[in-house]
């Protein structure tokens, strides 16, 4: 599906990944949502820490997540509250990211609540997300990521701050 063979350096670590890539497109069809609800975050929680990677979290959080974010909100907001604060930097990634589709019906308030967290957070991961998460809210709140970035441009990256600028005319 992704189009590339992972190196064998690892033998089972390969295995896996490949096993992800399987349940990603597995649980991504239109079919497998009826058995999806707030209960299947356990085993999305597990590979969120066990594959602690972006191809396989980023797959997992814009997608599956987002969409019990969208269908359980009463539920999932407040997890996506404690993944934010959570120790584990794929948890928060995940938090960061789990709205990247949501366009118009971006829940701001708590993209910036589950921003604050990892701001001036070192780690290239949650830079990325940061200014990912942001650059996909400029295509229908621009005025606010700029905003947003003008206010916060200490405690942001120089990633994050480009990332989320990349479509804006400045």
């Amino acid at each position: 599906r992704r189009g590339f063979a992972m190196p064998d350096l690892e033998g089972e670590l390969v295995r896996n990944r490949e096993q992800w890539y399987a349940a990603l497109d597995w649980i991504g069809l239109k079919a497998a949502k009826a058995w999806q609800s707030p209960a299947t975050m356990a085993l999305f929680d597990e590979v969120i820490v066990t594959s602690s990677w972006w191809d396989i979290v980023d797959e997992l959080a814009s997608h599956q997540v987002g969409s019990l974010l969208v269908r359980f909100e009463p539920t999932m907001r407040p997890l996506m509250l404690r993944y934010a604060h959570d120790e584990h930097l794929w948890r928060r990634r995940t938090a960061i990211i789990c709205q990247l589709g949501r366009k118009e019906a971006l829940d701001v308030e708590l993209l910036v609540r589950c921003i604050r967290p990892s701001l001036s957070h070192k780690d290239f991961f949650l830079r990325k997300a940061i200014g990912w998460a942001l650059r996909q809210a400029a295509r229908h709140h621009a005025d606010w990521v700029v905003t947003y970035v003008d206010e916060h441009h200490d405690q942001l990256s120089p990633l994050s701050r480009r990332e989320a600028m990349k479509h804006l005319a400045t």
